[in-house]
């Protein structure tokens, strides 16, 4: 049924848990591809700061964040190497959710697993979310794994 599987990451231990599942999934279905991903969005700052740093500065502050984004993504894509399961990784530049629903179709990928910070009310509309907004943008179904530790409730 699934034949490739998306997986944003973000670098943090929250996302990583996912990786469990994908590993079962991946197993259990027969899955030909992982893609790991990690989205890297633009430097963003204030007008009276862009002036303190040369473009020179600036290129190697963004050239180091997509360095140390594909160094992450191999460290993990390696761990599901080692449990014998076929995986590409690529850092995107640009908006989180959008990149990812942009890579997602044009790899034509067949499930999207990723982890959510359970949050409800004022601080999911505040701070928004990376996985809701990939849901609802996504026409492939999204597998959305709850953090360890979540507390129940709307």
């Amino acid at each position: 049924m699934y034949q490739k599987i998306l997986v944003p990451l973000d670098g943090s231990k929250l996302a990583e848990c996912v990786l469990p599942h994908v590993e079962a999934i991946s197993q259990g279905c027969k899955v030909r591809d992982v893609h790991l991903v990690r989205a890297v969005e633009p430097l963003a700052l204030a007008p009276d700061t862009s002036l303190a740093f040369t473009q020179d500065e600036l290129d190697r502050l963004e050239s180091g964040r997509r360095s140390e984004a594909e160094k992450y993504l191999q460290q993990r894509a390696q761990q599901l190497r080692d449990s014998g399961i076929s995986v590409e990784s690529e850092v995107l530049l640009g908006k989180g959710a959008e990149a990812i629903a942009e890579y997602a179709k044009k790899h034509e990928v067949d499930l999207i697993v990723i982890a959510t910070h359970g949050r409800s009310g004022v601080s999911r509309w505040y701070w928004g979310s990376v996985a809701d907004r990939i849901l609802r943008s996504a026409c492939v179904p999204v597998l959305m794994v709850r953090a360890p530790g979540c507390i129940p409730g709307i």
